[in-house]
């Protein structure tokens, strides 16, 4: 009984019932999942190793080459002038600035020497976020990525999100220096190093970050200030200020720093001497985000969208391409387009006088050319000395490398040619009141027809004066002339003045058959207003290199021996005062100032011209068209006159009433039924024809 009784009391305490099945299996199924993740874990375990060890190399590989970018990018000073090549610029006769060539870059500035409100508006517009990201700024990158998208472009296509330093470091090209060996310009240069991909933007990045450890925020962006393009051959902002405002950066308002600051995103296509509308335009865009970031009051804002900036006069003065094209290809290319120096050069050139130019032209093609006419021109206007004031060479805007009418165009100059003709008679004994007859002539040429020449007016008036066959511009006796005189010396006369190009020895030689510029014939002309003494047409008085006052070329006033007797070129000034006073040039004619010239038309009015001058101004008008073809109603003594008139008047003043030196009879030299009748001179007259008349006897 009392075992049973312990076996109760036994039972009592029962131990906790257990599945000894699911105690086996455990140990079983964690052995399967062990077994199948073995493999995972093992590689796991491998990749790891090798991932973080090539994390490791990957990341003392970068910062040996980020090391190495610190320590090899040089001081800031070295990086602020980036241009590859040197800048010219053009001074005018008063010491004035009108035009620049090559990459301008003005005094070196930084973020603290230039205008406030000029530093506010680049910031705002390029990197609101400047001082405090550290290079790169990813949330003006997420911003620049959501933009695109939005626009339907790719994610890197169009806004870039790029920082003013990402900027800088692509200004310097990553720290690459420009090779001539490895791009062809620097045009293609600058094209590499702003390619946009995925990998360059990377460096970028990268380079950017060390840059923001090289250098600081202000020395950055003083890199920026000095390195950026802003249009118009413009390198930096002082350049732009200059070349846009004609102030210093330091002195710019709020209105023009927007648009300096808006050339940014395109200076091309936002340059004011391009499009002032666009500027304008675009400068409103950064007026606004100024305000926004609370760098400009609202009423600033309102002022200055309402007064936009304009271009200084100097730097609207956009007329004088064919001019400084001109010099350029005067001067050796190391100077010019390939130098590496800064080069000043001063010239002769007049600003005013050319727009008042450009004004008279402007005025007369629009009201008398009829619409659709292809009909160019070219105009050189200089002082007697062969200073040349100004210069057109063609109706087309003013563009850099521009074919120019005036210096390069060698056309058949006809009737304009004939004042070498006469200076050769009178050189030879003729008088302006001399005898001669407009009849027939035949010439035989040999190897040729004969060939008979003809007037223009197609009919012949028989005997006349030689002032008379002059102002008519009869080509029968200019012909008869030259021929008598002998061709040899018309030609040799044509030298002496300027005109060295090939010169037929034929009879139509009188008629103006050589071909020669523009420029040339004018000069030639000068040479008779000098009184025989010829002076070459020149525009550079003074080459020098910036911060040297020694010059490396001069120019100084020169006149080759005289080649015409002061009594030849009386008379013969003279008779063409009377080309404008009763002759072919009568449109040209103005009665407060006393001036002379000649009308010249080539066969079948390919070629219109008109060159004359006052006391103070030579001036050459032609017109024609770049095929050669003819012109309608157009001859020297039309439009061309017509257009040299409204150039003498705009650009003469009460200097310019002075005499002409020339011979003065009291009345026209006339012939009267068949006979001479002798006018009166006056005592100098008298004086030149006895002069004359010694000379003639010495001979």
């Amino acid at each position: 009984m009392k075992k049973s009784s312990d076996n109760r009391s036994g039972n009592s305490k029962r131990r906790p019932y257990t599945n000894k099945k699911s105690t086996h299996s455990k140990p079983l199924l964690q052995k399967i999942i062990l077994i199948v993740l073995l493999p995972f874990i093992w590689s796991l375990n491998k990749l790891w190793a090798v991932l973080w060890r090539t994390v490791l190399f990957c990341s003392l590989i970068l910062f040996g080459i980020a090391t190495f970018i610190y320590i090899t990018l040089p001081p800031y000073e070295d990086l602020v002038d980036g241009r590859a090549r040197g800048s010219v610029t053009f001074l005018d006769k008063n010491g004035n600035t009108f035009a620049w060539r090559g990459d301008q870059l003005g005094d070196i500035i930084t973020s603290t020497s230039i205008s406030p409100m000029l530093k506010n508006a680049i910031v705002a517009t390029e990197d609101k976020r400047y001082y405090r990201h550290f290079g790169i700024s990813p949330r003006g990158i997420l911003g620049a990525i959501k933009t695109n998208l939005k626009a339907g472009r790719g994610p890197l296509q169009g806004s870039g999100g790029s920082t003013i330093t990402q900027q800088t470091a692509k200004l310097i090209c990553l720290g690459k220096e420009y090779n001539p060996n490895k791009w062809k310009s620097e045009r293609q240069y600058e094209a590499d190093c702003r390619r946009i991909t995925k990998t360059r933007k990377i460096k970028e990045a990268v380079f950017a970050v060390i840059m923001e450890f090289r250098y600081t925020k202000d020395e950055i962006l003083s890199l920026y200030l000095n390195r950026a393009y802003l249009g118009a051959g413009s390198r930096g902002f002082e350049a732009a200020s200059q070349r846009y405002f004609n102030t210093s950066s330091s002195k710019l308002n709020i209105g023009q720093s927007a648009m300096l600051a808006g050339l940014l995103k395109a200076p091309s296509t936002y340059a004011p001497t391009n499009n002032i509308h666009k500027a304008q335009a675009r400068a409103n865009v950064v007026l606004k985000l100024m305000h926004q970031q609370k760098y400009i009051t609202n009423t600033e804002k309102q002022f200055f969208i309402l007064n936009p900036a304009n271009l200084s006069p100097r730097g609207s003065t956009n007329n004088s391409s064919y001019f400084v094209d001109w010099i350029m290809g005067s001067i050796p290319p190391f100077l010019t387009r390939k130098t590496m120096e800064d080069v000043i050069i001063k010239t002769t050139f007049d600003s005013l006088i050319q727009s008042k130019a450009e004004g008279a032209v402007n005025t007369i093609l629009k009201n008398k050319l009829r619409k659709g006419s292809l009909a160019e021109i070219a105009v050189v206007i200089m002082s007697p000395d062969g200073a040349v004031r100004g210069m057109i060479g063609g109706r087309e805007a003013n563009k850099v490398g521009s074919f120019n009418r005036a210096t390069q165009a060698k056309r058949q100059t006809g009737s304009a040619f004939k004042p070498l003709v006469y200076a050769t008679a009178l050189e030879k004994g003729f008088k302006y009141n001399t005898i001669v007859e407009d009849t027939p002539i035949s010439i035989s040429v040999p190897g040729s027809n004969t060939w008979t020449p003809k007037n223009y007016s197609r009919d012949f008036i028989g005997k006349t004066t030689l002032t008379d066959a002059f102002k008519l511009s009869i080509n029968t006796v200019a012909v008869k002339l030259s021929e008598e005189v002998g061709r040899d010396n018309v030609i040799k006369t044509a030298k002496n003045l300027g005109l060295y190009n090939d010169l037929p020895n034929n009879p139509s030689v009188a008629l103006g058959t050589s071909e020669h510029t523009l420029l040339e014939i004018t000069g030639a002309y000068s040479g008779i207003l000098n009184g025989g003494k010829y002076v070459t047409p020149y525009g550079l008085t003074k080459l020098r290199l910036k911060n040297n006052d020694t010059p490396l070329m001069e120019k100084k006033f020169t006149s080759k021996e005289r080649t015409l007797s002061q009594n030849t070129t009386e008379q013969l000034i003279y008779m063409m005062h009377r080309t404008l006073q009763d002759g072919t040039g009568t449109k040209a004619n103005i009665k407060e100032i006393e001036a002379a010239g000649k009308t010249g038309t080539t066969q079948n009015q390919r070629d219109a011209w008109f060159i004359g001058f006052t006391t103070q101004h030579v001036v050459g008008v032609w017109m024609g068209n770049d095929k050669n073809l003819s012109l309608t109603g157009v001859t020297g003594g039309g439009l061309p006159a017509e257009i040299w008139r409204e150039i003498i008047i705009r650009i003469s003043d009460d200097s310019s009433y002075k005499q002409l030196p020339m011979i003065r009879p009291k009345a026209p030299p006339t012939v009267l039924n068949g006979t001479y009748r002798n006018q009166e001179l006056n005592l100098k007259s008298d004086f030149n024809i006895f002069k004359s008349i010694k000379n003639l006897f010495k001979q």
